[in-house]
């Protein structure tokens, strides 16, 4: 069955055809028995065939949202808009919410440009309703119309805007901003989630593009835009209306009237109590009577009838129950499903995944239920309910798997964390770069040169002795920022030394030692045979159906990688590296449940005592339907305890051994071995590691680790391990709610009496040991009878680890406790964190630190408390800002990444790697490794084949096959004008931004792309800066050909080819075939050697344009010669 042709029967029913014929007049109708998601195909339904104006009001923010959602799939969704506060929570906080703004502000100027065609739906919530909006007239007067064509002086339009108050900046990022960079205008209006760009032609109007905010880049062409300014300012609009004044006569569809009409009362009075002068509070809200005055001319459709204010007139039943909990149950859903089919019922599963029917099928013909039938619904809705006049049953797939169901707003904004990224990465004048040929130096900015009358941008470097070095714009993939975990500052070189060179000679020879080891290692265990486990068994499906998030496609790449290795007769050796919260626990639970299912049993190894208990209650809780048995060792049982554990496991009664290195003893026996999972390796010491080397020669090994591992080090190390990436969070995972406020008692107290009236536990970040206790007695104040801990790094570590402890099993309410919490440990119970004086600490801190709720399918909630905005720095607010707006899981992993780096290159290659990096920096470390990789590349290829020492089985695929380059940079000079002029781009840090971008871009389709975005977003590109791009294309053609440095000067292109005489290069084909090319090339190309290196020199080259045409012609007859 299709959607269109459910919408068709819902259209048949008799309670719609009733509606119908009771729609005229401002009828008060109460809808009985219309349950779960019936009341979407009903309500959409008659907006339909109506037409006009819909506002639902719901009985919170959520309910709202999930309607929308539902909308979003049986209406058009462009005329579905969601109203929501312009306030955190509510107006009575007073803490305005930029997004809420937004989608308030779209949804008013919908109303007001809604011309009675079709219909338009708003989805909101008492909260929403109860503040008052701008007058219709009064919007209409300040709405800003532009439109393509339009004769308008960009004097005027900014004028117009700082009248709004919009306010003028670089780049726009957020509503109530613009940016003019000559004929281009960028508006960022308050109606919309993306700003538009306004592209003046003199005085003329020639384009109007929408654009995203991260990229800077146009999205879509428009023919008109329209600029709303922010209208919650009172000079702007001082007279306000409730929200039906302004809609007018619209249909409304209430969820329960008392409960509108009650919340309504309620903000009226607690705002009320809070003003000094009483009598402005019927300029900021509506209350009960004022709403019920202004609705009474409007029909209205009641899912509840128990507003004395708005009695029923009359009442239509539906008939409709909701759908029944099978608590994953399939024995009991394939049960209902055939009972329903004797009585006459049809079987409809909601799911826009053809993934879950297919789990579905597949765990009926496993349990024997091959006869279950059903009909797939490609919608998703959010709850299921069986109509009895239709006969149908509809059941979602998120209900029959017990997961939670995630609603996407349109129109909310986009805040793409890839801004704050790149501002992490900016290089600030002051801030420690390495030049990969002269070590660490201090960046001193843009500079500008003159060379023969020509004008050069170089990025000035300072080394000790305050020595400078001046880089080329073009050179500046040989600059990496100084990045290390250690906030020490690193050592400064003097240029011209010699003691850095040494440094990066110890390095590289360090990180080749490695790389042969790993090689060997890996072909060692290629050799030596395992066990082959079994396919998957019909217990498999249903372990894995019954998981309540949805499976990401990496996590189904990965768990199917994983099996695959576990059912070949070679070892595995899998690392599986994501987020905190991204499913890489439940590979290892479905890893070990297969091999339990071959009677093999499984060890799995973590670095501490709070973390095996922790496994120890996740395993447990999903294989408590399974016959399995788990048990754990570590400092938390008796000696008694771990005698009959250990004697249990040598005979094999025991499936799963969770513990700490103590599982590694010589007095631990397993009967047979067949898995064992580490998690956290980079945190075991040198002895554990050792053991688990020997022990994991043949048993299957699996690997988990939350640190980021940096994409290169992944790449360059392929090979030496099967490495399986997860880098997207569950679709269906809750957004952790985020919210900051400055410092106020009475939210801290509304957060903790929320959180344990749910039966929740609540975290309190302190980080000062000196008052933690303060903060302690602060908080048993504001709560009385809360049963609260402090924990610390300056306790004992056993009686911290107790605390801890005692705080798993619920024997307390709130930790109050220092950033120790941020280490690994997970309680499902706990949902909400308070973190005190949250200005103080990093991105990527606070988001490990989020990270530590919303771990079960709760709401979790995160605070972030700070002093008021006037006293943080421009910097701090907008750190809080950023981790407000990406309360995802996961959109923090790329800026947990900038900071995590180097943690997760320590644990790839041993603890002995990072001394090099503190010393080199990170980035400059991977550069180093990468070239490493490129000589060992180069080695195998044209050295004698043979293998390394101790490698017993042809080399594996350590080294991807990639074109071999023996030319890492060419270094070009040119005595052309080649760089970004100020007139184009004047903001010197996204010239430094482009630079870079422009700088490591490595092929012609990329560089195009580069092209035509500087244009988009600049205007036409100018002559200096194409002289750049042919800089760039020059570069690329010398690495090709093996050229180490080139010069454009005088008419004349000089090239020098590799320095090092006894490099492979020159015993190449390519090398060759240039040699009897050039030759024959005539006068145009002369050889030279000077000072035992080869040069060569192109004559008549007419700039550097021309120069890389000649050379990309040199090579294409190169090759032919080949």
């Amino acid at each position: 069955m299709s959607p269109q042709q459910v919408n068709d029967l819902v259209g048949q029913l008799p309670g719609v055809k009733e509606i119908s014929e009771h729609y005229e007049g401002c009828a008060t109708v109460s809808l009985g028995s219309l349950v779960g998601s019936a009341f979407s195909l009903v309500a959409a339904s008659v907006v339909r065939e109506r037409g006009g104006v819909h506002v639902f009001v719901m009985e919170d923010r959520d309910a709202a949202a999930y309607l929308s959602s539902d909308f979003y799939q049986l209406l058009d969704a462009d005329r579905v808009l969601f109203f929501p506060t312009g306030y955190k929570r509510s107006i009575q906080f007073g803490q305005e919410d930029p997004s809420g703004i937004v989608q308030r502000t779209a949804a008013l100027n919908a109303v007001k440009n809604f011309g009675g065609e079709g219909y338009l739906v708003l989805c909101t919530y008492p909260e929403a309703l109860a503040e008052k909006v701008v007058g219709m007239e009064e919007l209409r007067r300040t709405v800003l119309q532009v439109g393509v064509g339009d004769r308008l002086a960009p004097a005027f339009v900014e004028e117009t805007l700082v009248g709004y108050g919009f306010q003028r900046v670089d780049f726009v990022y957020e509503p109530g901003q613009y940016s003019v960079r000559g004929g281009i205008v960028d508006i960022f209006s308050y109606s919309e989630n993306h700003p538009f760009r306004l592209d003046f032609f003199g005085d003329e109007v020639e384009s109007i593009r929408r654009f995203e905010i991260a990229s800077q880049l146009s999205v879509e062409k428009l023919q008109c835009a329209e600029i709303v300014p922010n209208l919650k300012r009172d000079d702007l609009v001082p007279d306000r209306v409730s929200f039906p004044r302004f809609a007018g006569r619209a249909t409304y569809w209430v969820a329960d009237p008392d409960y509108l009409f009650k919340r309504l009362n309620d903000i009226r009075s607690k705002i009320l109590k809070e003003l000094e002068e009483p009598s402005e509070i019927d300029t900021l809200v509506t209350g009960r009577k004022g709403f019920a005055e202004d609705v009474s001319a409007c029909r209205m459709f009641l899912l509840k009838d128990n507003a004395k204010e708005r009695a029923a007139d009359r009442r239509i039943e539906f008939r409709t129950a909701p759908q029944p909990r099978f608590n994953k149950n399939f024995e009991l859903l394939a049960a209902d499903i055939n009972a329903n089919r004797l009585k006459g019922y049809r079987t409809l599963i909601l799911s826009d995944n053809k993934a879950q029917i297919e789990r579905l099928q597949n765990i009926f013909h496993s349990i024997g239920q091959r006869d279950v039938a059903f009909e797939a619904l490609p919608l998703t809705l959010h709850e299921g309910f069986v109509s009895h006049d239709l006969r149908l049953c509809f059941y979602t797939d998120h209900q029959i798997f017990d997961r939670y169901h995630r609603y996407r707003l349109r129109g909310e904004l986009d805040r793409s964390e890839s801004l704050t990224v790149a501002e992490l990465n900016e290089l600030k004048v002051g801030d420690y770069v390495v030049h990969i040929d002269h070590g660490v130096g201090r960046f001193g900015g843009l500079v500008r040169t003159e060379e023969n009358g020509k004008v050069q941008e170089a990025i000035k470097l300072v080394y000790r002795d305050n020595d400078v070095l001046l880089v080329n714009v073009h050179a500046l993939h040989r600059i990496s920022r100084y990045k290390d975990r250690d906030s020490e500052p690193p050592k400064i070189y003097k240029l011209g030394s010699g003691a850095w060179q040494r440094m990066k000679a110890a390095t590289k020879k360090a990180v080749k030692e490695i790389a042969r080891e790993l090689i060997a290692l890996y072909a060692r265990r290629k050799a030596t045979p395992g066990f082959a486990f079994s396919p998957d068994s019909y217990l498999q499906h249903e372990l894995e159906a019954s998981f309540i998030y949805e499976d990401t496609p990496d996590q189904q790449k990965a768990t199917e990688a994983v099996k695959h290795d576990m059912e070949s007769p070679q070892p595995m050796d899998r690392l599986i590296c994501g987020d905190v919260g991204f499913g890489k626990t439940e590979i290892a639970i479905r890893a070990a449940f297969k091999a339990v299912s071959d009677s093999r049993q499984v060890a799995v190894l973590v670095p501490t005592t709070i973390l095996a208990l922790q496994h120890y209650r996740s395993f447990s809780e999903r294989l408590r339907d399974f016959p399995v048995r788990i048990e754990h060792l570590s400092r938390s049982k008796s000696a008694k305890e771990t005698a009959q554990v250990l004697k249990e496991l040598e005979e094999g009664k025991i499936d799963i051994l969770i513990g700490t290195h103590k599982i590694l003893g010589k007095n631990v026996r397993f009967k047979s071995l067949g898995l064992l999972v580490i998690d956290e390796e980079q945190k075991f010491g040198v002895a554990a590691k050792e053991k688990l080397r020997q022990m994991s020669v043949s048993v299957d090994t699996l690997t988990l680790t939350a640190t980021p591992i940096p994409r290169t080090l992944q790449f360059s190390l392929m090979g030496s391990r099967d490495l399986s990436v997860i880098s997207t969070p569950p679709p269906n995972r809750q957004p952790i709610v985020t919210e900051s406020y400055t410092f106020d008692e009475q939210i801290i107290k509304e957060a903790v009496d929320y959180e344990l009236g749910r039966g929740g536990q609540v975290y309190f970040v302190h980080n000062r040991v000196e008052d933690i206790l303060q903060i302690e007695a602060m908080i048993r104040r504001l709560c009385p009878g809360v049963r609260t801990v402090v924990g610390h790094g300056q306790m004992d570590p056993k009686q911290l680890e107790k605390v801890v402890m005692d705080f798993i099993f619920g024997e307390y309410d709130v930790l109050v406790a220092t950033t120790i919490v941020e280490n690994g440990i997970d309680i499902p119970n706990a949902n909400t964190i308070i973190i005190n004086n949250a200005q103080n600490f990093g991105l990527s801190d606070l988001h490990q630190l989020r990270g530590r709720v919303g771990r079960s399918n709760r709401k979790a909630f995160c605070y972030l408390l700070s002093p008021p905005d006037e006293l943080l720095t421009g910097e701090a607010r907008r750190r809080l800002r950023a981790l407000e707006e990406f309360s995802d899981l996961g959109s923090g992993f790329n800026i947990a990444m900038q900071d995590l780096d180097i943690r997760g290159a320590g644990n790839l290659l041993g603890a002995e790697q990072s001394g090099f990096i503190a010393d080199i920096g990170f980035e400059t470390y991977q550069k180093i490794l990468n070239e490493a990789m490129e000589e060992l590349r180069a080695e195998r290829l044209v050295g004698d084949g043979t293998l390394p020492e101790g490698a017993t089985a042809p080399a594996p695929a350590a080294f991807p096959a990639a074109p071999v380059s023996y030319v890492n940079d060419c270094q070009i000079e040119v005595d052309s004008e080649a760089l970004i002029p100020d007139g184009y781009v004047g903001q010197s840090a996204e010239k430094i931004r482009l630079y870079r971008e422009l700088d490591n871009i490595t092929d012609e389709e990329t560089l195009r792309k580069f092209e035509a975005n500087l244009t988009d977003r600049f205007g036409p590109v100018p002559e200096q800066t194409r002289t750049l791009f042919h800089v760039i294309r020059l570069r690329w053609v010398c690495m090709k050909l093996g050229f180490e440095r080139a010069k454009v000067k005088n008419g004349l292109l000089i090239l020098q080819f590799i320095a090092d005489t006894s490099s492979p290069y020159y015993k190449t084909p390519l090398f060759m075939a240039l040699l009897k090319t050039v030759t024959a090339g005539g006068a145009k190309f002369v050889f030279r050697q000077n000072n035992n290196k080869l040069g060569l020199t192109v004559r008549d080259v007419k700039g550097v344009e021309d120069a890389w045409k000649t050379l990309g012609r040199l090579e294409a007859e190169a090759e032919e010669v080949q």
